[in-house]
């Protein structure tokens, strides 16, 4: 069998796909994409094809070391990105010419169903409360929210008092049991995570996400000297390389490497098995598509200490289009009670509704994440 041609589809909201057919008549489908950037992941997409067709597409582990270590320049998100599409088609097409799911390839499952959580609030966190409520009354045990908009280096109390506010009326809203994730986003810098950190310690969140931007990590130490809560972090890291460092220095608990972006099925499998080893857990982000999050489930199936699952059905991005719309059967992303069962379908357990990705794609997309600036016209994190 060999790889006889792809095709890249950029398609609303802010998503890519990629489709790669053989002569055996399988085709596999990937999600290469970084938001905002996708036309540049396009490229290097097209570029990474080129040592494929021809090839065997059942040799996985030899052709990510291909794309990886042959080039002299290596990693970041843009080629691991283009790496992570391909490697997740071709696991699609392995799981279809064997008849059988990607977990199932990769040792079989070590769970029936992940428990995943929704989006609430927003870019800049409001109508929390309400969106809480909707969430349980749909059967979610876990959200998650932006915990500020913007902050500078030192900012006022206000901010953090506003914040805190926001925390604990969810908090109430919705009970001691429900899971509250609390993303910083990058937003926040060191002195005044220190500072949220302690005051939100009180409403029990299930976890701080980026409480600093990932090249910043080694303030991760300080920080967790003023908290008891979980930190999490890794949605902006890309290899096992990357994630070696943040593990030793073992001030992370927990880590979000993201499928689409930090090589694919075959990398983020062995960097979250890497972190079992140092007892940390794993919430693979993905607020993407549809053939994102099927990979994650495979993956998830397989890791002992996956524990939640990020998805994205109704977040703000999603305007005009969600993930079901991609899908032919909508029934696999059924979520019940707050969990999500692990496809078993061949492949990625995913059938894509390739007429609709075609008609969208002729829309594309153009997305942008927002740019915003502080008061004194600075650049602000978003």
């Amino acid at each position: 069998m060999k790889i006889t041609r792809y095709e890249l589809f950029q398609v609303p909201p802010r998503w890519l796909f990629l489709r790669i057919e053989t002569d055996a008549g399988l085709a596999g489908w990937g999600e290469p994409v970084i938001e905002g950037r996708a036309a540049t992941v396009r490229a290097a997409v097209d570029e990474l094809m080129e040592h494929l067709v021809g090839k065997n597409p059942l040799n996985i582990e030899d052709h990510w070391n291909a794309l990886y270590r042959g080039g002299f320049y290596r990693g970041g998100p843009i080629l691991m990105s283009a790496i992570s599409g391909i490697d997740q088609a071709l696991w699609d097409i392995k799981g279809k010419r064997h008849n059988a799911p990607i977990h199932q390839l990769l040792g079989g499952k070590a769970r029936d169903s992940i428990r995943v959580y929704s989006w609430i609030g927003g870019d800049r966190p409001a109508d929390v409360v309400q969106a809480a409520k909707d969430m349980a009354a749909q059967g979610f045990t876990a959200v998650k929210m932006n915990a500020t908009d913007e902050l500078q280096y030192v900012d006022s109390h206000e901010h953090i008092d506003r914040a805190v506010e926001r925390i604990a009326a969810v908090r109430g809203a919705v009970g001691p049991a429900m899971g509250i994730g609390i993303d910083f986003h990058g937003r926040v810098h060191k002195a005044m995570a220190k500072v949220l950190a302690r005051e939100i310690e009180p409403y029990r969140p299930m976890f701080i996400e980026e409480p600093v931007l990932p090249e910043n990590n080694e303030a991760l130490r300080e920080i967790a000297r003023h908290t008891t809560i979980p930190i999490a972090t890794g949605e902006r890291m890309f290899s096992r390389w990357q994630f070696k460092g943040l593990l030793t220095d073992g001030y992370v608990d927990i880590i979000q490497p993201d499928v689409s972006h930090a090589g694919g099925i075959t990398e983020c499998k062995k960097i979250i098995s890497m972190a079992e080893a140092f007892d940390v857990a794993a919430a693979p982000h993905c607020p993407l598509g549809p053939i994102a999050l099927a990979a994650c489930l495979q993956v998830d199936a397989t890791c002992h200490n996956a524990f939640i699952q990020e998805q994205s059905l109704g977040i703000h991005y999603n305007q005009g289009s969600d993930l079901l719309d991609y899908l032919t059967d909508k029934s696999v992303f059924r979520f019940e009670k707050g969990y999500a069962a692990i496809p078993e379908g061949p492949g990625l357990g995913i059938e894509i509704n390739e007429d609709h990705v075609r008609a969208m794609a002729k829309t594309g997309h153009n997305w942008r994440n927002p740019l915003w600036r502080h008061k004194d016209g600075s650049v602000a994190e978003w």
